[in-house]
């Protein structure tokens, strides 16, 4: 059930904004039909929610079509005109780089990056967001950016560094794929994070896209030798924190309208 402001929403009127096949239909039928309660402060912070997992996903296939390479951190790359390349196989934010341009030149030049499946995932939400985020709210926000699993995210996106369970899962949520056997010369395969896709396949950095069985089969070929224990699809998501993130967006536009409403009135 969706809750907006402690009132139950009838979803007829939002549900004519989109197709009936959308992703976002299938998201909103998803929150409405479900026992447990969502609640919203007001319909835009609904509307948020779902343009940003539509984004998540659009994220993840730009991504996956990108050039983009899967290596171990010991064997990562990225451009040096907007990244630093450290130590540990992380990528650094420039001095003096907006973090939109970098982020963006990673689809744009896939080819020049490399690096493993969680800091993919990360890479997909910074995208994501600055698809919605206008690009100064985005670098205001994020002035510093290190890619590198989820060990330097900015504390605006830090949930999606944390699984747990939900009553319902929904398109652009990460889940976990978990290959208990792995093989220990292969322990980058000991699991994939995937990026659900809203029509029962999810993208992974390093599979590629598939259904959970494809996905199952691929971790199963890096498991021990003559091992009986199969990878499995654990019950488990990350989200972003979608309320912070939709307010941060609506103080920045009414601040912005302000602005303009007094240089148009010289106020």
């Amino acid at each position: 059930m969706i809750k907006i402001s402690g009132k139950k929403l009838d979803t007829k009127d939002i549900m004519q904004k989109y197709s009936s096949d959308s992703i976002a239909t299938k998201i909103i039928n998803i929150l409405n039909s479900s026992n447990n309660e969502y609640e919203y402060t007001s319909l835009s912070e609904l509307e948020f929610e779902i343009k940003f997992r539509i984004n998540i996903i659009k994220a993840s296939m730009e991504l996956y079509r990108s050039d983009f390479s899967f290596e171990v951190f010991d064997d990562a790359k990225c451009n040096a005109k907007y990244w630093e390349l450290t130590p540990e196989g992380g990528f650094l934010l420039k001095d003096g780089v907006k973090a939109s341009d970098a982020i963006r030149d990673i689809f744009q030049n896939g080819d020049e990056y490399a690096t493993e499946c969680a800091t993919a995932m990360v890479i997909i939400y910074y995208k994501a967001l600055l698809s919605i985020y206008p690009e100064e709210l985005f670098n205001k926000v994020f002035p510093k950016i290190h890619l590198m699993n989820w060990h330097y995210i900015n504390k605006e996106l830090r949930h999606i560094g944390y699984v747990e369970k939900y009553p319902d899962y929904l398109p652009g949520d990460r889940r976990y794929f978990k290959n208990p056997d792995v093989n220990p010369e292969t322990p980058e395969w000991q699991g994939e994070n995937v990026i659900d896709l809203g029509n029962e396949t999810y993208y992974g950095h390093g599979i590629g896209v598939g259904d959970a069985d494809e996905i199952i089969n691929s971790l199963n070929e890096n498991r021990k030798e003559d091992s009986k224990t199969s990878a499995y699809f654990m019950d488990v998501a990350a989200r972003p924190n979608f309320k912070l993130l939709s307010r941060i967006y609506d103080t920045f536009m009414s601040q912005t309208q302000t602005r303009r409403f007094r240089k148009l009135y010289s106020i």
